[in-house]
């Protein structure tokens, strides 16, 4: 006997009234009318045998049986979304799904990446911009470019390049607090990388100086970090790659000709049985190239 299977229409009305909390921002949202959401909604609370909503003074809350539902709904239909647009987007060639940083995607790859859909294409690149791990078991990830240690489990980690990080600030404020020597930044605001929270520290001993107790501002991504020293705000960290508009513009200035080569690095991490599928192995290919030159 065949399992029930709620229509795609259900799961859509019923999916953007728990995203809207409300059945006329639903309709609205999909271009239908309240009634016709409604008829769907309680469609589907029959299939399931359990009411999904509770309607209290005219809002519309998601019972207990409900919040797990939608959550697992959303994960499915986002799923189905997915897997829609790898079959548009290219059958005979497929795509490539890749997780990456965010200010090394748009600084260091994008800039690059015209010439591998040139060399390639039939490839289609999705991206999947990421701060925070990434998990090969939940993600429809096919690679990502990662930074730290080449210890993802489950996966193979190809070494790409290093990471050189140069004190930077804004030529104003290099004027205006004299900075001369590592050691005139005791006092200083030093701008900070929260993925990254002990750089100043090793750059200091790199260069033989007591780590100061400065005050200091955090940001998630270098370009913000980029921005806040180009403001003034401070002095900041920053790899050299990532930094190649600015210091042609003038906006930021090398503090000192002193380097700190950070121990870890940038991979390109596979997960298993994913090597071999076409995209993956071409852009592999591709990436490797491009980081030949990048002090690896």
């Amino acid at each position: 006997m065949r399992r029930p299977l709620p229509s795609t229409s259900m799961l859509l009305a019923f999916d953007m009234v728990a995203r809207t909390g409300s059945f006329t921002a639903a309709a609205r949202e999909l271009n239908l009318t309240q009634g016709a959401i409604s008829k769907q909604v309680i469609a589907l609370e029959e299939q399931c045998g359990v009411a999904l909503f509770e309607r209290q003074h005219g809002a519309v809350l998601l019972t207990e049986a409900g919040q797990t539902y939608a959550k697992d709904i959303r994960a499915a239909l986002e799923l189905i979304q997915t897997a829609t647009m790898r079959a548009m987007s290219n059958v005979r060639a497929g795509t490539l799904t890749l997780a990456v940083l965010p200010t090394f995607g748009s600084r260091w790859l994008m800039p690059r990446l015209p010439r591998f859909l040139k060399e390639h294409p039939g490839i289609t690149v999705q991206f999947v911009t990421k701060i925070s791990p990434f998990d090969f078991d939940t993600e429809d990830i096919d690679v990502a470019i990662h930074y730290g240690k080449p210890d993802w489990p489950g996966a193979t980690s190809v070494y790409l390049m290093g990471e050189e990080l140069i004190p930077v600030c804004a030529p104003t404020y290099r004027e205006e607090k004299g900075l001369r020597e590592p050691a005139d930044l005791a006092g200083t605001m030093l701008i900070h990388i929260s993925s990254r929270p002990d750089a100043w520290s090793d750059w200091f001993r790199a260069q033989g100086v007591q780590p100061p107790e400065c005050e200091g501002m955090y940001f998630e991504q270098f370009a913000a970090a980029a921005s806040a020293a180009a403001a003034s705000l401070g002095a900041a960290l920053i790899p050299g790659f990532l930094l190649k508009g600015e210091l042609e513009r003038g906006e930021l200035v090398r503090l000192f000709d002193l380097p700190y080569r950070s121990p870890l690095g940038y991979y390109l991490v596979t997960p298993h049985g994913r090597e071999k599928y076409g995209p993956v192995a071409a852009f592999t290919n591709w990436l490797l190239g491009e980081t030949s030159d990048q002090g690896r």
